[in-house]
């Protein structure tokens, strides 16, 4: 105890605020701060605040202790229903449109020529003489749209009148889905830009590098 606390012969009043906030008022003067008011305790200095540290174990403002306490609470809501569709994911019977490579790998499915900006026969045809497409398989969750690099030699535009928008063409292209080495085939009608594709897994000897698929979005 320092000079002036031995010194102060001053009883106080403990007194706490709306935010749990705790202080001491000397107990001569009457009237209390607006906002504040007396727990019941008062004494010498030494003793108020031994008082005051041994109640006062928060320092948090109890406004921030209320909105700490909410957050927790939804975050504990939100944790319990993920754990909650979780284990209903768990039971559900699996969408074979899960394993993407092996859904579009069985049987053909429906797909358009995806061409930014404008979807039209032009812009189709300028994408295959790049030797690069867009194919949406449009039967996916959301579509899902792969990037196609073609191949010449396998790729047939004989039956496709491009300057009329008619005709056919068969398309076959290589990409990687997923980790996995595929190749995509279409046939795709000029008129309608659309048609039918699907992928071929391939053998690990025959596949060489190429740009991983274009996803937007994945199934």
């Amino acid at each position: 105890m320092d000079r002036e606390e031995q010194e102060d012969k001053t009883i106080y009043k403990v007194v706490v605020n709306h935010e749990e906030q705790y202080s001491i008022w000397p107990e001569y003067k009457k009237e209390i701060p607006l906002g504040w008011k007396e727990v019941g305790k008062s004494g010498p200095k030494a003793e108020c605040l031994a008082y005051i540290k041994e109640v006062w174990t928060d320092m948090r403002p109890l406004s921030l202790r209320k909105k700490m306490a909410e957050m927790e609470a939804r975050r504990d809501e939100i944790e319990a229903e993920n754990r909650r569709r979780a284990e209903e994911a768990k039971r559900r019977p699996k969408d074979p449109r899960d394993d993407l490579v092996k859904y579009l790998s069985e049987g053909d499915h429906p797909v358009e020529a995806s061409i930014r900006p404008e979807r039209t026969v032009k812009g189709f045809k300028e994408c295959i003489d790049r030797g690069y497409v867009h194919i949406k398989f449009t039967d996916t969750r959301g579509g899902t749209e792969l990037g196609v690099r073609l191949e010449r030699e396998a790729t047939d535009l004989t039956s496709g009148d491009f300057d009329k928008g008619e005709g056919n063409v068969h398309l076959v292209g290589t990409l990687t889905l997923n980790y996995v080495k595929v190749r995509a085939i279409a046939d795709i009608d000029l008129k309608t830009l659309s048609g039918q594709g699907h992928l071929v897994i391939r053998e690990e000897k025959e596949a060489s590098p190429t740009a991983p698929a274009e996803v937007s979005p994945s199934n």
